[in-house]
């Protein structure tokens, strides 16, 4: 319906009054307003001479050295290391200190540790309490842990902690922390020495769920069959210090994993000879472990263009049949990294391609994967190049990929990342005939998982975020990239990243803030991973856009690359380089739990009176003409009943002939009046505008969700052309809750349409169009059954049934399987 707008033009003040009679007014509540927009400086830490007001080390930054000189010996048979390393840390802060705190991970795994301790028995998902009748349930997976918990002794052993010259140190074990004292305080500027002797027997990761850990293969031709061995947390570790937490001695518990200092390692590994390593750094003594054969190949990979076999399928199927008694010791050399990692077996398959990144950094990186045979065609295919898939992408979006190797590793655990090597999970499936396929899930997966723990090599690797305390700074930053590169590579596969993805998420109870602590976020993969990723990808596409974003991003990377930031250098970073205040969006995503829900209530399609009474009243006239005729007068109508000045014509007066929109004199006087009085410019306005006549429609949008965001709104006209209009988010600046806006244009609209290709995650869909949409969905017919329970199901008669023998079974699994 068609309301009055008009245009009063006096001196310089251009006002628009809506019927108000008919529209519905704004109310205001006293004392309610919340800044959306209010800056987030006074959240965020203090700028000093560390970490600057623009996001970027300050001229007084600095961070703390460790490196590592370890020899440690895997015993296969008894699934044990012992180890021992000397520390060389370098206090390069202005703080001296009276002693050092070392992370000993592997204590999580006592049963005296606060993440055993504190385990609740409803926290898993395949865990449920019933009544009396209906018996609580506990998987077959938790009672495997909690046996394998039971019969083995797990957790460090510290068998000796010394000075650079073997005197010995107090230490204290505090859960998963160890304080060492020094024997005299380390100043600014000074270096010392420790030496730690310490051993420890590896979970089987099946059995516990960790980050490493061993995988028994029962069935493989050796006598007692093989392992994998994945070996990551499993040194003392020096704590980080840091300029804005001292030391980050955290208790582990299990989901905040680690922020490390950067140093040098050299590691000596001592396995059964016949075992192949794949470890973080460079293998510095080729000729003692390997074969002239794969050496020979390992130099024509380096400038193949498709991945070579390092070790052949058919040679590491014979190589895990036999075993050895001799031992061969593996030396690795890692310059410049928070962490080291490696993985042993006789099952490995091993294949390399050199990757030419060009540059001065690292020219070319040697991208490896190490397999068994049940990581078959798949990881042949796709490993290896998903790796250099995922260097291309993550150096375009931040620096050249600065190590020798880049790795991935196949063994029990799903996905974990350190420097240079990453262990990921998928595999084939092993069918009756001999062959192995994979199905389309796990294929997504092994591309997947390999392009996102590759990625974490630049984020937390290099940019060394601390995800003890906040987890999205690598999981939401990695899942941001990852799913860049996953698109680009095949953008039908469903990434998880796209703002769609979040939104049942974001309206659900049971969340917390992005930024809240590791350890307590109530579900970790859409916390941590997608609604950050979900953030930044509305932030490049929709708020920024891809050239000042990609620009800022980078300059954050380049900026924290081998140093430590903290949110703040993030968020400040982001700001200064792309020139645009997010405070408002880092507040709404990051501090806060409100979801996007931008409600378009009400459209109003005004006109532009001319003031001319001869053409507006007129107007008027057919306004009320085009009213709906009341019921009664439409049935007394179709009776054929005469009102009765019908019956009684000669009493028809002035007012019968004349009705309330009939035009008078007088206001066409007033008419010429209003013109009279306008100043030229007034008038050139004035007259431009009525000959135009253009169409104005007043939008009523209502914030339900809480969330300030730009509202993308696209038009569709009459004619069925339409027209995308961005309106900034500032326009919730002075009211978070509703706002009005006026879109003046030349042709008539036919419907509004907030976030019509669902860019923002708005979490309700329905209420973006105006006129309102008829919801499609589906209904399916089912029939009724009863249930089944220990009470109506028929004892009688099942008693009947006969016990299914061995061979039937077989039979029965075999057709199954068909």
């Amino acid at each position: 319906m068609n309301k009055s707008l008009i245009l009063i033009a006096t001196g310089l003040v251009a006002s628009f009054f809506i019927n108000i009679a008919e529209a519905s007014a704004v109310s205001q509540t006293k004392g309610t307003f919340v800044d959306k927009f209010r800056q987030l400086d006074e959240v965020l830490p203090t700028p000093n001479v560390y970490r600057s007001a623009a996001g970027e080390p300050g001229e007084s930054y600095w961070q703390q050295q460790a490196d590592y000189t370890i020899k440690v010996r895997l015993d296969e048979e008894k699934r044990r290391i012992d180890a021992q390393e000397t520390i060389q840390y370098h206090n390069n802060s202005p703080y001296t200190l009276k002693y050092i705190w070392i992370q000993l991970d592997q204590n999580i795994f006592r049963s005296d540790s606060i993440a055993e301790r504190t385990a609740t028995f409803n926290s898993k998902p395949d865990v449920n309490l019933g009544g009396v009748d209906k018996p609580a349930r506990i998987t077959l997976n938790q009672l495997r842990r909690q046996q394998f918990m039971a019969d083995n002794e797990l957790g460090f052993s510290i068998n000796k902690v010394a000075d650079g010259r073997g005197r010995g140190l107090e230490f204290v074990v505090v859960g998963t922390n160890m304080r060492v004292d020094l024997p005299s305080p380390l100043k600014p500027g000074q270096k010392t020495e420790l030496a730690i002797d310490f051993g420890f027997n590896i979970v089987e990761e099946d059995a516990v769920g960790a980050r490493s850990g061993y995988e028994h293969f029962p069935d493989d031709a050796r006598e007692g069959g093989n392992d994998i061995f994945l070996l990551a947390q499993w040194y003392p570790r020096v704590a980080a210090f840091t300029d804005y937490e001292a030391w980050t001695n955290k208790e582990f518990l299990g989901s905040g994993e680690f922020t490390q200092e950067f140093g040098n390692f050299s590691v000596e590994i001592d396995v059964p000879a016949d075992h192949i390593v794949a470890s973080t750094g460079v293998l510095t003594n080729e000729r003692a472990v390997l074969t002239p054969t794969q050496r020979e190949r390992l130099e024509d990979a380096k400038d193949a263009d498709k991945p070579v076999f390092i070790v052949t399928p058919e040679e590491a199927l014979e190589n895990e049949k036999a075993g050895s008694d001799k031992r061969k010791v593996w030396k690795f050399e890692a310059q410049n990294v928070r962490d080291f990692a490696w993985a042993s077996s006789r099952k490995f398959i091993w294949d390399a391609q050199g990757y030419e990144q060009g540059g001065d950094v690292q020219p070319l990186v040697m991208a490896m994967s190490f397999y068994p045979k049940e990581g078959g065609e798949l990881w042949e295919k796709y490993s290896t190049a998903s790796v250099i898939h995922t260097m291309e992408v993550y150096s375009r979006f931040s620096f050249d990929y600065p190590y020798p190797t880049s790795q991935s590793v196949n063994g029990p655990v799903g996905g974990m990342e350190y420097p240079m090597i990453t262990f990921n999970g998928p595999r084939t499936i092993l069918q009756d005939d001999g062959s192995r396929t994979y199905s389309l899930s796990e294929k997504r997966f092994l591309i997947g998982v390999v392009i996102h723990e590759i990625g974490h090599i630049y984020f937390p690797m290099v940019v060394n975020s601390d995800e003890r305390q906040w987890t999205w700074m690598d999981e939401g930053l990695n899942s941001f990239l990852d799913g860049v590169a996953g698109r680009e590579w095949d953008p039908t596969i469903p990434w998880g990243v796209e703002p769609r993805s979040i939104v049942d998420y974001m309206k659900s109870t049971n969340q917390v803030p992005i930024m809240t602590q590791s350890d307590s976020v109530l579900n970790l993969g859409p916390n941590a991973y997608t609604k950050p990723a979900a953030a930044l990808n509305i932030l490049r596409e929709v708020i920024l856009g891809r050239e000042l974003f990609d620009y800022a991003f980078k300059e954050y990377a380049q900026r924290w690359a081998f140093k430590r930031p903290t949110p703040a250098d993030f968020f400040r970073t982001m700001e200064e380089a792309s020139g645009v205040d997010l405070d408002w969006f880092w507040r709404g995503w990051f501090y806060s739990t409100d979801h996007v829900d931008i409600s378009l209530d009400k459209v109003y399609q005004l006109q532009l009176d001319t003031e001319n009474p001869d053409i507006d009243w007129e107007r008027r006239r057919q306004e009320e003409a085009n009213k709906p005729v009341s019921l009664f007068v439409q049935r007394n109508e179709a009776e054929g009943r005469k009102t009765w000045v019908e019956k009684n014509p000669d009493i028809r007066d002035f007012h019968d002939e004349n009705d309330r929109f009939t035009v008078t004199n007088k206001q066409r006087n007033a008419y010429q009046s209003f013109l009279d009085k306008l100043e030229p410019w007034e008038r050139r306005v004035f007259d431009r505008a009525i000959a135009e006549d253009k169409n104005y429609y007043v939008l009523d949008f209502n914030n339900v969700g809480g969330l300030v965001m730009p509202i993308l709104l696209q038009v569709t006209y009459a004619d069925g052309s339409k027209e995308d209009m961005y309106i900034p988010a500032e326009i919730w600046r002075r009211n978070a809750k509703s706002v009005s806006k006026l879109i003046v244009t030349d042709k008539e609209v036919r419907e509004f349409a907030v976030d019509p290709n669902w860019e923002t995650a708005d979490v309700d869909i329905e209420n973006n169009y105006y006129p309102r949409r008829i919801m499609k969905s589906r209904i399916e017919a089912f029939k009724w059954q009863r249930s089944t329970d220990h009470v109506s199901r028929d004892i009688m008669q099942d008693a009947k049934t006969k016990l299914k023998s061995e061979e039937e079974k077989s039979d029965e699994k075999s057709e199954d399987q068909e």
